[in-house]
């Protein structure tokens, strides 16, 4: 499998013995593990500034620089993304948010960095979509997987950049009209006017903040359980069920009805809660986002698993310019991604840690290295956006990360590819047991 970052590792984690054999061959080398780490940084100062989790770009830097398999790269890199993940939420929820709160002064509310809304109806889907993708990738040749990545990563580049270009044009215009208005303001009033100011400061808000985590939570259980038991290729679950039995598929096709009844259940509680509150709602700012039908966001996710797990990326590369298309603000957009691919990507650190692998040391420093360096990214482009008063510069970033992921992915796909046909391997569709 040709995995890069993957949501669920199930069908693409490796016997212990093989994490084994591909880390011994560089473990003596500490070199490389310096020279990895320096591109590490870079590549997660970019991705987070960006609001991507970078697994596609994490991968080919250990196989290339560190010498790392592709199996041993896919596991290491869930570390890698974790502790990017991890540094870039903290940082958004403790220091962006006591910003906010003082920034602004009594001028306005600042907007949620993180749209837990978002984040708790979209999460059972994209977990749903990642396990359907991962037996698609299973089943379908290099060669196909590696021409539909290229190609949707060309599009979502494109599409991106012009979204970008007109909200550059859109900001060019406010500064235009209002020279003296601080950029900041500007650009939070528009993102309180799509969201609705659904994550306000009030007591309402933070009880909703922590009903939705604790529901991420359980999603996020449920999930990571399910997968322990039907384990995955070469690794037995935690049952010792067979892979690919009447009780494997039994567990896998659970987790549809799973999915359905947590996104139902989230869906009715928040439309509950909607007509609850319908009074101070008409009163304030109507949340554009609102307005959309209520299977938008979780149809969006499943759709943006499905890719993920049929090309082997985290969902941070496909769910931020999904997000960004549907109308979600640049800096909303980019942090709930970074909040969903957390929960994402410590799923499968967990289970890699199960099943066995190898040097997890190492794999904690590229962790560590990642954590320091998605600070220093957001940083970089927080000050940037304060300095500019342009929020379109994160979508451009986007777009950068997305155009690199393209280049780096197309051709180390291409040079597989090239090596399974000139070595005889078969190149056609397979099953997925």
């Amino acid at each position: 499998m040709n995995s890069s970052q993957l949501l669920i590792p199930s069908a693409a984690a490796a016997s212990p013995a093989t994490y084994q054999s591909q880390w011994s061959s560089q473990q003596n080398n500490p070199g490389t593990v310096v020279l990895a780490s320096v591109l590490s940084f870079l590549a997660a100062a970019i991705s987070s500034a960006g609001g991507v989790g970078g697994g596609s770009l994490y991968v080919p830097i250990l196989t290339i620089a560190a010498g790392l398999g592709l199996k041993a790269a896919t596991a290491f890199s869930t570390f890698m993304v974790t502790g990017g993940t991890l540094s870039n939420v903290l940082y958004t929820l403790l220091f962006l948010r006591r910003r906010g709160a003082g920034g602004h002064g009594g001028a306005g509310r600042q907007p949620p960095a993180i749209d837990y809304g978002i984040a708790v109806v979209s999460q059972p889907c994209l977990l749903l979509g990642a396990s359907a993708g991962v037996l698609c990738n299973v089943a379908f040749p290099e060669w196909l997987v590696t021409a539909l990545f290229a190609t949707f990563l060309a599009l979502a580049t494109l599409k991106t950049c012009a979204a970008g270009v007109r909200r550059w044009r859109a900001e060019t215009a406010d500064l235009g009209r209002a020279p003296d208005a601080a950029g900041d303001d500007g650009a939070a009033a528009e993102e309180e006017a799509l969201l609705g100011g659904n994550g306000g400061g009030g007591g309402d808000g933070r009880c909703q903040w922590a009903v939705d985590l604790a529901v991420l939570v359980a999603v996020w259980l449920c999930f990571f359980v399910m997968h322990l038991f039907i384990g995955g290729e070469g690794a037995k679950g935690a049952l010792g069920i067979k892979p690919c039995g009447v009780a494997y598929w039994l567990i896998t096709a659970a987790q549809i009805p799973v999915a359905v009844a947590f996104t139902a259940c989230i869906g009715h509680q928040r439309r509950k809660s909607q007509a609850q509150h319908g009074v101070d709602q008409a009163m304030s700012v109507n949340s554009k986002l609102d307005e959309l039908p209520a299977y938008v966001f979780p149809v969006a996710a499943l759709l943006t698993g499905v890719m993920s797990g049929l090309l082997g990326v985290g969902g941070g590369l496909l769910l931020n310019p999904v997000l960004l298309q549907i109308g979600v603000p640049p800096k909303t957009a980019s942090a709930t991604t970074m909040f969903m691919v957390l929960f994402c990507a410590s799923m499968s650190m967990a289970q890699f840690i199960i099943l066995g692998v190898q040097g997890i040391a190492t794999a904690l420093v590229y962790a560590a290295t990642c954590f320091v360096a998605s600070v220093v990214g957001l940083a970089a482009i927080e000050g940037a956006i304060r300095r500019s008063g342009r929020a379109s510069l994160i979508v451009f970033m986007v777009a950068g990360v997305l155009a690199l992921s393209a280049v780096v992915i197309a051709f180390s796909g291409a040079a597989r590819v090239w090596e399974e046909y000139t070595s005889g391997q078969y190149m056609g569709f397979k099953m997925p047991c």
